[in-house]
């Protein structure tokens, strides 16, 4: 069978890869290189246990400040955009405890189906992509804001989680690289499974791997429109011409909605936009963390690739705005002066800015949609967990197109 995935992001190729792996010929198409839109610069952390949904019932709390805060990590630009207003309105409903602990039982359960493929393909092709298993620390600065964690901690543990609150000490015992801090921090959530690796890394050798085996990407090219038979896609219109496949697997990221209305559907996936600072480390003895560190109050993550610390964080509406404010990119450089002011010179930041597709509960679309062309398949609306869901999704996605035997 042929399948044609639309996208060549850390999901898309995780998809051509799984559906390669059951005897497809798979096309890739994307207008840029793999890996270079929202995977490029991800946060680099692979959240498999942890995987709170931004739309809770916190949230309500928080709001306020979140909205009006100059320093928030959360910012809204409302702009003449019915999709904005109205997937603002359906992140709003799903701000509440019922279905954000559907959600998480969904994510965890995506994130678990996910960590297996990873690994399976992680241990067959041996790809060089910086990758460590340290687990995480989730730091939190009032009692209020850890006992909220408490809670979603217990939840998770529920659906098999394994995780623990730990004290400001215990931090520290955990990552020395905390100690500068430790005054700062009320407690922590200890994940010891949670791992990271350099996501364009894994899309460049997928990429490599793929096209060396027979897959065939159109890069460079702009999905122009769609030749329907009946209920049917029988080509997707590029500026490179004209391709067609027996099934269509829509995985574009925060371009996914355009794409549906082309098709005449809607989707409820809206761009979260978020940046990341990229620093060498240095080599001093407890400088720069090895464990995975997410600071909760500033939503800021902290992974360490290789000889490098990625500085991930912020989640703004303010659609396709590829603009680096500097504002932004001095913010998470202050967040790591002050939790780990000796881990980098500094001197070289490679600010990236990155559009991560949202649902507004925050869980994937994937499968088939009720108002889609019969053999159009989902795979999209990750969010901030792209690389951690992308080979859980892919999976579901080839199952649908090539049932295991």
């Amino acid at each position: 069978m042929q399948v044609c995935v639309l996208g060549a992001g850390i999901v898309g190729l995780a998809t051509a890869y799984e559906l390669h792996q059951r005897g497809m010929q798979v096309t890739v198409i994307d207008q840029a290189q793999p890996g270079t839109g929202a995977s490029g610069g991800n946060g680099a952390q692979l959240s498999y246990s942890y995987v709170q949904p931004l739309a809770n019932a916190d949230l309500w709390q928080q709001l306020p400040e979140l909205l009006l805060s100059p320093r928030s990590p959360l910012k809204m630009r409302p702009q003449w955009d019915v999709h904005q207003w109205r997937w603002g309105l359906e992140f709003l409903r799903a701000c509440n405890r019922r279905t954000s602990e559907r959600s998480t039982e969904q994510l965890l359960a995506l994130a678990t189906l996910s960590r297996h493929g990873f690994e399976a393909m992680r241990q067959a092709e041996q790809l060089d992509c910086d990758f460590s298993s340290t687990g995480k620390l989730v730091l939190y600065s009032t009692p209020a804001g850890l006992a909220a964690a408490q809670r979603q901690m217990e939840l998770q543990r529920a659906w098999g989680s394994e995780q623990e609150s730990v004290s400001p000490q215990r931090c520290v015992e955990i990552e020395p690289a905390l100690q500068h801090y430790q005054s700062h921090i009320a407690g922590a959530i200890h994940t010891p499974s949670e791992c990271a690796a350099d996501c364009l890394a894994v899309c460049q050798g997928l990429h490599r791997i793929l096209a060396a085996r027979g897959v065939h990407f159109v890069l460079g090219a702009r999905i122009e429109g769609f030749v329907r038979r009946a209920q049917r896609i029988a080509a997707v219109q590029t500026s490179a011409g004209a391709i067609e496949a027996q099934q269509f697997v829509l995985a574009l990221g925060s371009a996914s909605h355009q794409a549906a209305q082309t098709l005449g559907f809607r989707l409820p996936v809206y761009p979260l936009k978020g940046y990341s600072i990229t620093l060498d480390t240095t080599d001093a003895a407890n400088a720069a963390p090895r464990v995975n560190v997410t600071d909760a109050a500033r939503k800021v993550v902290f992974a360490r690739i290789g000889q490098r610390l990625r500085v991930a964080g912020m989640a703004e509406l303010v659609g396709h705005n590829h603009h680096i404010p500097p504002a932004r990119i001095q913010s998470l450089r202050e967040a790591t002066r002050a939790l780990f002011p000796g881990c980098s010179d500094f001197g070289e930041l490679r600010p990236w800015t990155g559009m991560r597709p949202a649902t507004p509960t925050g869980v994937p679309l994937v499968g088939r949609h009720p108002h889609a062309p019969d053999n159009l398949l989902l795979n999209t609306g990750h969010g901030a967990l792209g690389f951690t869901l992308a080979f859980g999704t892919a999976a579901q996605v080839a199952e649908l197109v090539a049932p295991a035997a």
